[in-house]
């Protein structure tokens, strides 16, 4: 008779328990794998790109972790000089620079300034100097500066708007609405754009859109068409036909003649008459020289 030993009895069983578990980890990773690539498939990533984001978020983990243990053991500098160096190795450096935002300005003098940055490293590129650089050019009012791993400078615009151009002895230039000037304009540009002149226009530019949106009627038909700072106290006023309206000092005195003086012309239409200037400088009164007549004559009814 054949004897039975209870130790190969326990050496079955432990094989088999053994195979059952290695087949429950082959089913589990065959389901894991399987949700995985179904949330692959869904995502609008193709493999190579997949491979770069994991590569990114693994390389970007080894240098955090890297990091953390030289500034712990006190070797920030060094640290960062040998992260900048694996970096480049594996290609984390500066090799494409994407700029948006730009319509009116010359792009290429942010290019200018953000390629100063080509084959950097991209733990070293301080974005915050790059920014506060491009920032100096005249058409920027704001920029956004990031970067995109692994070798991409983003750079976002935000370009300052032409409100109006600025009389110079020798040329035109285009400002916005508070006299930051932009760049020069050639005459046929700047048709159609409120002209300012005089010493220290520009800096008057947004007490001139206050003063004009006082008497709407006026500024609405852009009949308006320049004005010039006099004295740096004053403003005379040009209208489309020609004509030239002397306005006093003072913001609010000012403001209360050019609302007179639209009531009036809505009255006896002044604009696109014979009369080549109007002169309000001395409330309540009003001044108007007509071509071909020696005296000022005062305009009846102007002081009620």
């Amino acid at each position: 008779m054949a004897r039975i030993r209870r130790s190969d009895s326990k050496g079955v069983r432990r094989a088999a328990k053994a195979q059952g578990r290695a087949a429950g980890a082959r089913r589990a990773k065959a389901r894991t794998a399987s949700l995985l690539d179904r949330v692959m498939g869904i995502l609008p990533f193709s493999e190579d790109q997949w491979d770069s984001v994991f590569m990114t978020l693994i390389f970007a983990a080894v240098l955090g972790i890297a990091f953390v243990i030289a500034n712990l053991a006190g070797v920030p500098a060094m640290a960062q000089a040998e992260l900048a160096r694996a970096a480049s190795a594996n290609g984390f450096k500066v090799r494409a620079v994407r700029v948006s935002g730009t319509v009116r300005m010359d792009e290429s003098e942010v290019y200018a300034r953000a390629l100063a940055q080509r084959d950097r490293p991209m733990p070293l590129v301080d974005i915050e100097q790059l920014r506060a650089e491009i920032l100096t050019l005249p058409w920027v009012e704001d920029a956004r500066v990031s970067l995109q791993l692994p070798d991409t400078i983003s750079i976002d615009i935000i370009e300052r708007k032409p409100h109006a151009v600025l009389e110079k002895p020798d040329h035109l230039v285009l400002i916005d609405a508070s006299g930051h000037e932009l760049s020069p304009v050639t005459v046929e540009a700047a048709e159609g754009m409120l002209r300012i002149s005089g010493p220290g226009a520009a800096r008057q530019m947004r007490a001139l859109d206050a003063l004009l949106a006082s008497a709407p009627a006026l500024a609405l038909e852009k009949r308006i068409v320049a004005a010039e700072w006099i004295g740096n106290r004053r403003w005379n006023l040009t209208f489309s036909t020609g004509q030239v309206l002397a306005l006093p000092e003072g913001r609010d005195l000012a403001a209360s003649q050019l609302v007179k003086f639209a009531n009036l012309d809505g009255q006896n239409r002044l604009i696109g008459g014979k009369v080549a200037s109007f002169d309000m400088r001395n409330p309540p009164r009003i001044y108007m020289r007509v071509p071909g007549r020696g005296d000022r004559i005062e305009l009846e009814g102007a002081g009620r």
